[in-house]
């Protein structure tokens, strides 16, 4: 059976003033147990944390987090590979994903392929080892390439990596999320799950405005587009989901990028509530 987790980006503020045990702790008590992790340095002391609330909590874990060069938030494939192994083993996962393309490979298509190939390559190497290797999506990877979107590209260029794909991330480049699912059945393990929300201008904003402050207003005015938690903003939460059960999705991970004032246990709580009033209380 299918499970919904949390992506753990979302806790790494939590993991750092709390520790990881207990941040775990505070998220089994709003009704998960399963997380997918990234954006934690995976520390001695950290890694003995997780297990422990693998053994004490009944915690699960459906990936870890690695680059694929140095440099970023999560330990590189290409310098840290045999770490990025024994962690993902440690930790009871056989997955390890790419949350996405780096800076430098959007200067051109061939920048592009030149990742994929490499990706390819890491994902080969993972495989020897047990473990299977994806890439998650944002909204560029809906720009097209001669007709082609980006995503397509990519996917064809690494056919040794599987598709993480991010729900709010398809809409925001503009494409109905269940249908870009859909035409990955058998490639997607796990699927994101953040809404898509357009707020309303703030008051400031508008005064702004009427100031005569164009910047201010025209940012505020881009930034209406929001994440949200599920249920809480346009998405076809039941088609997405349903759809990702059928395409073969084994995790569907809650995730919000920005909170807008709340606090990650309540934006977690309300996620985990309207989960339930979906009817997909049994999936965690």
């Amino acid at each position: 059976m299918a499970r919904i987790g949390v992506q753990a980006m979302m806790l790494k503020d939590a993991v750092a003033e709390l520790g990881a045990f207990e941040t775990l702790r505070r998220v089994v008590d709003i009704g998960y147990r399963v997380a997918e992790i990234s954006q934690i340095p995976l520390t001695p002391t950290t890694v003995d944390e997780l297990v422990k609330a693998r053994d004490e909590l009944g915690f699960a874990y459906s990936s870890t987090s690695a680059a694929l060069a140095p440099g970023g938030a999560n330990d590189s494939l290409e310098d840290s590979f045999d770490k990025v192994v024994s962690d993902t083993r440690r930790l009871g996962a056989d997955m390890v994903r790419i949350g996405m393309l780096p800076v430098p490979a959007l200067r051109s298509i061939e920048a592009v392929r030149d990742f994929c190939h490499r990706a390819d390559a890491a994902a080969r190497r993972l495989a020897d080892e047990g473990i299977r290797l994806y890439y998650h999506n944002h909204h560029v990877e809906f720009a097209k390439h001669e007709g082609r979107y980006l995503l397509d590209v990519i996917a064809e260029s690494s056919p040794n990596v599987g598709l993480e794909l991010d729900a709010h991330w398809i809409a925001r480049g503009g494409l109905d999320p269940s249908r870009v699912i859909g035409q990955h059945a058998g490639r997607v393990r796990m699927v994101h799950l953040k809404d898509y929300r357009i707020g309303w201008p703030s008051e400031a904003a508008i005064d702004a405005h009427a100031a005569g402050d164009t910047g201010a207003w025209k940012a505020a005015w881009v930034g209406v587009v929001q994440f949200a938690e599920v249920g809480e903003g346009n998405l076809d939460w039941t088609s997405i989901i349903e759809t990702s059960l059928a395409s073969g999705a084994e995790y569907l991970l809650v995730e919000q990028d920005e909170l807008y004032g709340r606090t990650v246990w309540e934006s977690l709580r309300i996620s985990h509530d309207n989960l339930h009033r979906y009817g997909y209380g049994e999936l965690f």
